[in-house]
């Protein structure tokens, strides 16, 4: 989007609150899986991605409100002042302090901010108007004010679940017209990081992400192998045949003119003699000892053969019945 588009507020400060990116001082909660020094970059491209922003957004004047000492991460065109002591809440109210009309705040968690996210607060600011960025953790990433008020803004818990909806409601019972920017994502863990880098794969933020760990939580997807989808991993069954429409059985007969196959003997075959094996030794078979022939028993009905009768007759055997 042109500046034109976006549309110009020369009155406007644009406030970013900082931290200087310095190893196990900014982005604790990214360690692990990163290394301080790694999280240590890896906010320091954050930064870098929304100063550009900034450059980038028509404003009056561009404010660094800095904890610590610029680097040379540090563009040309951009105030720098010192953060206060205090809480978050005292910080950022210290920070409206030193505007004197419109200004619009934002922090270095969300590289992906551009122009157009801004826009909307920039474009026409009116009085007894505030602009609210609401984070997806709970807080809010961007908090504009027509007529900057530290009151506004002192007591505010911060860093918790319920930021948000108490600074909304203290702009609200100030009877101020609340304006809703867009929703975005901190970056505040690992996964958070991942799916910001997702969302500006070409800053400077992606890139230092996938540097410090290629391949752990935090690479953006666009530089990631894509999936193979379940379609092209399925087993591929085959098509069954279809019907076809009006088809006839097939008669199955002898085939014409087949020619019958005479099977004869093979020519130049030799007979196989069959003798007796060589060498071999008749096996004699011997009776137990002791072991008494067995008598055929009796049938039933008729005399055992030799049997006589009470008499001295020999008894003859009936025919059998079966």
């Amino acid at each position: 989007m042109s500046a034109a588009a976006v549309g110009r507020a020369p009155g406007t400060t644009l406030i970013i609150l900082a931290k200087a990116p310095v190893p196990g001082r900014v982005k604790t909660r990214l360690t692990p899986p990163y290394t301080p020094q790694e999280a240590a970059r890896i906010a320091e491209a954050s930064l870098a991605d929304t100063l550009d922003a900034a450059l980038a957004t028509p404003v009056g004047r561009r404010v660094l409100v800095l904890d610590g000492e610029p680097g040379p991460w540090l563009p040309p065109g951009i105030e720098v002042l010192p953060q206060c002591a205090g809480g978050l809440d005292e910080r950022i109210a210290a920070a409206f302090a030193a505007c004197s009309g419109p200004a619009l705040l934002i922090g270095m968690d969300t590289p992906q901010v551009s122009p157009a996210l801004l826009a909307p607060a920039l474009a026409d600011p009116r009085p007894g108007e505030a602009w609210f960025g609401p984070a997806e953790d709970g807080g809010f990433w961007a908090l504009g004010l027509t007529d900057p008020d530290p009151a506004l803004l002192l007591g505010v818990p911060m860093s918790v679940a319920e930021t948000g909806r108490v600074q909304r409601q203290r702009l609200s019972d100030a009877g101020l017209a609340v304006r809703e920017l867009a929703w975005l994502r901190d970056v505040d863990t690992a996964g958070d990081a991942r799916l910001v880098a997702e969302l500006a794969p070409h800053g400077r933020f992606a890139r230092a992400l996938d540097v410090s760990h290629p391949g752990r939580p935090g690479r953006p997807a666009a530089s990631r192998p894509a999936a193979i989808g379940a379609s092209a991993a399925r087993t591929t069954r085959p098509s069954p045949i279809p019907h076809a429409p009006n088809a006839q059985p097939m008669a199955v007969g002898p085939t014409p003119n087949a020619q019958p196959v005479a099977v004869g003997p093979t020519p130049n075959a030799q007979p196989v003699a069959v003798g007796p094996t060589p060498n071999a030794q008749p096996v004699a078979v011997e009776a137990a000892p002791n072991e008494e022939p067995l008598a055929p028993a009796p049938i039933a009905g008729h005399p055992a053969p030799g049997a006589v009768s009470a008499q001295g007759e020999p008894l003859t055997p009936g025919p059998r019945a079966w």
